[in-house]
């Protein structure tokens, strides 16, 4: 075992190599920090985790070294300290206990949970974000035999539930493509799905339907889409754009099928947004 002063404290530029003994006993934030300690400067470091048998280890254990494991980049600081709050659980942060339900409702469910109790007891209004619904008859997804391991396919579906602009839509597609080798057609129209999400959800655009011959927009009350740009799409191309009395947009993509719907759908919507 070691002390906290080498966890938290020791700066050796020249060390290159820490040996750690029964690595199961540390928590992951503790294994994380000392293995920092060596590679601070030009030198290739090596960090060697001690564990008994593996059927010893306890399930935890054995979770947080899976987890060292897979985030051994520079910079996976962040993916580390998610997966350890998912393998200890967040706790009742504004309760008087120290446990929480977080694996029962999802990380993300519960930071919203708990954003919406916050700005309840502050008395703020808290504006219901708008979640598209994107309806499509695609396979859009990762294959197991791209990414074999469930864990990582798990991490990076939970990265793009959460993304927010296309940029990190396409960061995610080149990592997938820089690890896993080029993309399958599932994991292509997966990201072109969640590309297309993204856009609406800007666009204040409630449903989107994919058919083969036409796409269908729904927008919400709240859209941010201005009636001269839908006028304007109806004035251009009045035989491929439809305006129903609900305020429901229709464009057609071609005949026969020919057009791929996703690219129709993403091109309305960049021009809806101009």
């Amino acid at each position: 075992m070691c002390t906290t002063i080498i966890e938290s404290g020791l700066d050796f530029p020249s060390a290159n190599t820490i040996l750690i003994n029964r690595a199961d006993k540390l928590g992951l934030a503790q294994i994380y920090q000392l293995r920092g300690r060596v590679g601070r400067g030009d030198e290739q470091a090596y960090a060697y985790l001690f564990i008994p048998h593996e059927n010893a280890l306890t399930r935890h254990a054995q979770k947080r070294l899976k987890v060292l494991m897979e985030h051994s980049d520079l910079g996976s600081g962040f993916q580390i300290a998610m997966s350890d709050l998912q393998i200890r659980g967040g706790g009742t942060i504004l309760g008087p206990t120290q446990s929480g339900q977080i694996a029962s409702v999802g990380h993300e469910m519960y930071l919203q949970l708990m954003e919406r109790t916050m700005a309840e007891l502050k008395g703020e209004p808290l504006e219901a974000a708008i979640e598209p619904e994107i309806v499509a008859n695609l396979s859009a997804y990762i294959p197991e035999n791209y990414v074999s391991h469930i864990d990582q396919r798990m991490t990076f579906y939970r990265r793009l539930a959460k993304v927010m602009d296309t940029a990190e839509i396409q960061d995610i597609g080149k990592e997938l493509a820089d690890r896993f080798g080029p993309l399958p057609q599932e994991t292509k129209t997966l990201l072109e799905k969640i590309l297309l999400k993204v856009l609406c959800k800007k666009l204040g655009i409630a449903r989107l339907e994919l058919g083969e011959r036409k796409v269908v927009f729904s927008f919400s009350e709240k859209t941010r889409v201005t009636t001269q740009k839908v006028m304007g799409l109806l004035q251009q191309a009045p035989k491929r754009f439809r305006l129903t009395s609900d305020y429901v947009l229709q464009a057609d993509i071609g005949a026969g099928g020919n057009a791929d719907p996703l690219d129709a759908a993403k091109k309305v919507l960049q021009d809806l947004a101009v």
